[in-house]
């Protein structure tokens, strides 16, 4: 199911977004916290990953969860490891929900260096893409963080992050490059000026044809990303959330046209394990309602 034009048309035009469900090791604890579900609910990694699993679970198999509203979604390894209703999660996404599946593939950050954290190396790469592949996957996500603006720190950051989607378009998928602006940088702006110069140009060098997804923190300056969003070598551009409330983020992605969201924990605000299958509804429902309404600006 590698990108298939059918896909690549779907996702450049459609007015729905990425559901960010890629919680993995080191984030899933506070993921099941704010869902309602504390550290003496699980004795060891093993049944951690099995309660953010029924979590994920209850949500994707929400009657509102629908590929009317969410182009795709990002999967966490182990999650695409799963199953979801007795099908692997990949499967169950595309062929029962019309929805796209990604898959997180870095092994986390390194340590903060020219105010950024780039990808920790990712030796095992070409393995987990073939997987990917092999699972039906779509296209991939990895993240790295923007702490503050120094050229030398983001230069790193957008390097890294193209040398490897390189090797990722090659593989036949599409990868999100994601180079996180930390909201509380305290000059934000800056470095969004300075990433937005870093990322035209390597934009300028891909090969034609070659489509990436970028996936941006939502810029201090309204359609700040605009000429990103209408380069011929960009398939889509969607905002993370990054510790912005749901209302705020969706405040923020509502001023800048054409910018879709992926949301992680702006989409899961409010959810709660204790809460009824009537109530999970509700709260799913109006919250996937405001992500979408703000995207479709």
């Amino acid at each position: 199911m590698s990108r298939s034009k059918e896909q690549l048309d779907a996702v450049k035009n459609s007015t729905g977004f990425i559901a960010a469900l890629d919680q993995s090791g080191g984030s899933t604890p506070k993921a099941l916290m704010l869902y309602g579900v504390d550290e003496n609910q699980y004795s060891s990694e093993r049944e951690m990953f099995e309660k953010v699993h029924e979590m994920r679970t209850r949500i994707m198999t929400n009657q509102y969860f629908t590929s009317d509203c969410i182009m795709a979604a990002i999967l966490f390894e182990n999650t695409m490891d799963r199953t979801v209703l007795d099908k692997p999660t990949t499967r169950y996404l595309w062929e029962d929900k019309g929805i796209l599946p990604i898959l997180k593939i870095d092994q986390g950050l390194a340590n903060v260096e020219n105010d950024v954290q780039v990808m920790r190396p990712m030796p095992g790469l070409d393995t987990l893409l073939d997987k990917a592949l092999d699972n039906g996957v779509f296209g991939t996500k990895m993240r790295s963080v923007i702490k503050s603006n120094n050229q030398k720190g983001i230069e790193d950051v957008v390097a890294q992050q193209f040398e490897i989607g390189t090797q990722i378009l090659n593989k036949g998928l599409v990868p999100i490059i994601e180079p996180e602006v930390d909201i509380h940088s305290p000059d934000k702006q800056a470095a969004e000026q300075t990433l937005r110069k870093l990322l035209l140009s390597h934009l300028d060098s891909l090969p034609q044809g070659h489509q990436v997804i970028f996936k941006l923190t939502l810029p201090e300056t309204a359609n700040f990303y605009m000429e990103c969003i209408d380069h011929p070598n960009i398939l889509k551009v969607v905002a993370l959330s990054g510790g912005y409330s749901r209302v705020e983020a969706n405040r923020r992605l509502s001023e800048n046209l054409g910018m879709k969201a992926s949301f992680s924990r702006a989409l899961t605000e409010g959810l709660n394990a204790s809460q009824s299958d009537a109530e999970f509804s509700q709260v799913i429902r109006e919250s996937i309602a405001s992500i979408v309404a703000a995207s479709r600006t």
